[in-house]
């Protein structure tokens, strides 16, 4: 029988239907959707990222607090025994530099190698206080670098190596200008390192699980000041310390980050979809997942527009022109501005960064100000880190039961009230005991309601228009960073 035109046009039409019929099976799915439908919400791979990435935050705790041990005022005796003026004498500067002199050497701390006491010993706050400065800098360019080119772990490694080399030119200072200018540099790249650690360590992990990994970050920030505390008690000396607390960031940047996975989301908002899928897949294959050949990310606001047109049953010429957006991509852009735009994302940005000033004042008030105390030094320390764990675990029960705005409201009052208490306490016989505990349970509150904090801004992605929603998260939660360090370094003025 011969064949007609028709049946012959029939058979041209037929993988053209096939193909539209196969475009029609795509799945685009943004990240949090394909974790939790695909790749699996908190697995195998997530707890090996998750816990390679947040050993920075013991490095940041590292480079933070080892100005307690090396801007301390070591212990001072009399040389002159008939004198009854230094035997009385409750500070080196009522009695002459001659008669008395530093127990264990002028090496031991900064302030007894340079001598900032009496009319100097405002140097001390103001190396710190310049410290936190250069973490406000370095936590709004670090910030601004980790959401553009460099990536969350291109950021991550810069920031850990400059601490490294920065860290060791600090012990090598031969002034004290020259040291404070070491410690501005130091505070520069130590300002990102704990945004950036936090970022990339919780982006590849499912909704469900991303706050409780979140509020789990910051164990390792306190082990590390506990650990802080054991190798500040091996290098009894300033300079061996700083040297002893920059060594591990100098092996995290050669024996941990080359193992890292940089975001997907970062790649996804740069508009490197192939990398982002690439990671996915790795994802679901070591979690035990299978991730569809037909599913492709997609950013929120993209998934949104498919689903409009669904529903609007829009023309087949639409669908196709809309799965061009499957391919790579330009960035997606935002500045500052767009923050400040929104009435949500401004209130609420001010908003944490009035609560966060109050919050620093009082966390690293009560840190800092262990020096003062009259009690062993390294235990009070490794006592203050240890009680901030506890914070955390009761934090993340209680955060589903009684929500993040009850939660952190309730540990302020439990932080003040200790405070408060601690500070009407004696500090001699028994009553130093219980102010060292009012200040234990005064650090264990604040600690809750720093980390309610954290969760607040990490939250905010979700606020405001659906196209706009990723780039403000983006923005609140960089310029939220860049004003809580600035909110440090006003702290310690008030620990003198």
């Amino acid at each position: 029988m011969p064949r007609t035109p028709f049946s012959d046009s029939d058979e041209l039409r037929t993988p053209l239907v096939a193909t539209a019929a196969k475009e029609a099976e795509t799945e685009k799915l943004c990240i949090d959707e394909m974790l939790r439908k695909y790749c699996g919400e908190f697995g195998k791979w997530q707890l090996r990222h998750f816990i390679f990435t947040s050993l920075a935050w013991a490095l940041e705790a590292f480079h933070t607090m080892v100005m307690i041990f090396a801007d301390r005022e070591p212990e001072w005796r009399c040389t002159a025994a008939t004198s009854a003026t230094c035997g009385m004498a409750r500070s080196t500067c009522e009695i002459r530099p001659d008669d008395w002199e530093w127990v264990s050497g002028r090496g031991v701390a900064t302030v007894s190698e340079w001598g900032l006491i009496c009319r100097d010993k405002f140097k001390v706050g103001l190396v710190q206080s310049l410290f936190f400065t250069g973490c406000m800098i370095g936590a709004g360019i670090f910030g601004h670098l980790s959401d553009s080119f460099l990536g969350r772990k291109g950021s991550l490694m810069v920031v850990c190596a400059l601490n490294a080399i920065f860290g060791c030119l600090t012990a090598f200072s031969p002034n004290y200008w020259i040291y404070v200018i070491f410690r501005l540099l130091t505070g520069f790249s130590t300002g990102g390192v704990g945004l950036c650690a936090f970022v990339l360590a919780t982006e590849p992990i499912g909704p469900a699980k991303r706050g409780i990994a979140g509020m789990s970050t910051f164990y390792f920030f306190s082990i590390g000041i506990a650990i802080l505390s054991a190798v500040a008690y091996v290098f009894q000396t300033w300079r061996a310390l700083y040297i002893a607390s920059s060594i591990p960031s100098i092996l995290f940047v050669f024996l941990v980050i080359p193992f890292l996975s940089e975001s997907p989301r970062w790649y996804l908002v740069r508009g490197r979809v192939t990398e982002a899928m690439k990671i996915m897949s790795i994802i679901a294959s070591t979690n035990g997942k299978h991730l569809p050949s037909g599913v492709l990310l997609a950013l929120d606001e993209e998934v949104e527009v498919e689903a409009e047109a669904k529903t609007e049953a829009l023309t087949l010429t639409y669908k196709n022109n809309n799965n061009k957006s499957l391919k790579n991509k330009n960035a997606v852009g935002g500045s500052i501005v767009d923050v400040l735009r929104s009435p949500v994302t401004r209130i609420r940005l001010i908003l944490m960064v009035a609560i966060n000033f109050f919050c620093s004042v009082v966390y690293y008030g009560l840190s800092l100000n262990v020096v003062n105390l009259d009690t062993n030094l390294y235990m009070n320390v490794a006592l203050n880190a240890v009680a901030e764990m506890p914070a955390f675990g009761i934090t993340a029960i209680l955060l589903d039961k009684f929500g993040r705005k009850p939660l952190a409201i309730g540990t302020m009052w439990f932080s003040g009230l200790f405070c408060l208490l601690g500070s009407l306490m004696g500090n001699v016989g028994v009553w130093k005991l219980v102010r060292m505990v009012c200040g234990i349970l005064g650090i264990f509150g604040m600690a809750g309601t720093r980390r309610s904090c954290f969760l607040q801004w990490s939250g905010t992605r979700h606020l405001g228009a659906p196209r706009k929603r990723c780039k403000w998260g983006r923005y609140c939660r960089r310029w939220w960073w860049f004003w809580v360090a600035g909110c440090r370094s006003q702290c310690l003025l008030y620990v003198e």
